[in-house]
């Protein structure tokens, strides 16, 4: 994808948070899925919160390059898409999405876009929310209605990074699967070695016994790399047991 054509991040944007922790691990949720434009309504305790980087866990460049507004008003002067991450206000109209749909909508218009997050314990007031395009909730356990800031920022970066290409951390990490004729070798090995043992024993559930083997290791999808350890650890058991006492 080139620079012309990547998509505009999204802002988050905390409104009166409470906690320097609080905002270090919504810098952390919001760098695990490329969000990095933080931006802070009146943090309660000022800004910059010495709490905050070691909550950050190393998203770092999110907490310095984090700017500070008095009002939400301010904060999403630029933004042509704002949305109130609440549950439904009395007196207060707009359209309800969820995460996965804002992400949808993000992606799909042009402009600025903005994340509005209250304050950890009471969440955003009506007039808060009263300047939003659009109310984003989440389907949620009635019982037990209550996200933190981070579970909440979390949750709509993820839905808006599946419309970006965002590594798999383990995919250069997986290695095909190993060719017939190295299992082959590791199933001769293991019956090699057993043989003597008498556990094919006895000879009437032999093959039996054999077919369960080749089962059980034929069964993971051992890779090269894996068949060969295996092989350096029966190498191993049987030069052991051909030392003398």
């Amino acid at each position: 994808m080139s620079a012309s054509t990547e998509p505009q991040q999204p802002v988050i944007v905390l409104v009166r948070p409470q906690l320097g922790e609080n905002i270090g691990k919504a810098a952390r949720a919001m760098l695990n899925f490329g969000l990095t434009e933080m931006r802070l309504v009146s943090p309660r305790d000022g800004w910059p919160n010495p709490s905050a980087g070691p909550a950050a866990a190393g998203a770092d460049a999110v907490l310095e390059q984090a700017a500070v507004f008095e009002t939400l008003a301010d904060a999403v002067a630029d933004c042509a898409h704002v949305y109130a991450t609440t549950v439904r206000k009395r007196g207060v109209t707009k359209p309800v999405v969820t995460p996965e749909e804002a992400g949808r909508q993000i992606h799909a218009s042009p402009g600025r876009s903005a994340y509005v997050f209250g304050p950890e314990r009471s969440g955003l007031e009506t007039q808060d929310v009263a300047l939003a395009r659009a109310i984003l909730t989440v389907p949620i356990n009635p019982a037990f209605a209550s996200l933190n800031l981070a579970q909440a920022v979390i949750l709509c970066a993820y839905e808006w990074s599946k419309g970006v290409q965002l590594a798999q951390p383990t995919t250069e990490d997986l290695l095909p699967p190993a060719p017939q004729q190295e299992l082959e070798g590791m199933i001769d090995q293991f019956e090699e070695l057993l043989a003597p043992t008498n556990y094919f024993f006895p000879e009437s559930r032999a093959e039996a016994t054999r077919r369960t083997l080749r089962n059980m290791l034929t069964k993971p999808g051992w890779n090269t790399l894996e068949v060969r350890t295996m092989r350096g650890v029966l190498s191993a058991l049987r030069g052991k047991n051909r030392r003398p006492s």
